[in-house]
């Protein structure tokens, strides 16, 4: 690690400690560090390898865009999420470009815990739903996807990197879960800080393993 990327990595952990207050305790200060989350992880990917990935840069890119509509709670939501689904779709082509060989059976043995924890909690939200039912089923299932990928990647090659990948995916997932039930079943204080540090969790996480394979 180099020195400009431990500063940056310093600067990154600043904002996050920085959010994670603001969350708990003022909400102006967690609105305003909210988008240089994914900006500062950016920033210490870059630092980090010789050859940066256009499409994790990308991926990236979209949850900043991701996570600046949501701030704006209801009036952007369906933004964000399509933010996010870009996101994740450019996490699926960077995890699927990894794969030696993808056969059928293999892919649903992996999908199935992906399609069980998905299918409950559409099934706990559905009713309050409404017109949101179809683009919440459509990012749920781009999701499982990446959770899938990133576990058939691990299956294949059990590193590090593919660990911290598979991590990062299963976490995310967690988290876009705890904040459909949160604006669709049952809104609390706690999911929402919960959701911004699974969310961090992953985003880092992927981070990690991106910065292991293109160094």
């Amino acid at each position: 690690m180099t020195k400009l990327t431990k500063i940056f990595s310093g600067l990154f952990l600043v904002i996050v400690v920085s959010h994670i207050f603001g969350l708990l305790h003022n909400e102006t200060l967690a609105f305003f560090t909210k988008p240089f989350i994914t900006i500062s992880l950016a920033v210490v990917y870059l630092s980090s390898v010789k050859k940066a990935d256009f499409w994790y840069v990308s991926a990236l890119f979209f949850s900043f865009w991701g996570d600046t509509f949501l701030l704006f709670k209801s009036e952007y939501f369906l933004l964000g999420l399509v933010s996010f689904l870009i996101a994740h779709f450019l996490y699926i082509k960077i995890v699927a470009g990894y794969l030696k060989k993808i056969g059928i059976v293999k892919i649903i043995t992996a999908s199935l815990p992906f399609i069980i924890s998905f299918g409950s909690i559409v099934f706990l939200i559905k009713d309050n739903l409404g017109e949101m039912l179809i683009p919440v089923i459509i990012y749920g299932i781009v999701i499982s996807t990446f959770g899938t990928l990133a576990l058939i990647n691990y299956k294949e090659e059990k590193s590090t990197e593919n660990l911290w990948m598979l991590l990062g995916a299963i976490i995310f997932i967690i988290s876009d879960s705890v904040l459909a039930v949160n604006k669709f079943y049952e809104a609390r204080e706690v999911y929402g800080i919960s959701i911004m540090i699974t969310y961090i969790v992953a985003q880092y996480l992927i981070c990690k393993a991106m910065i292991v394979k293109d160094s």
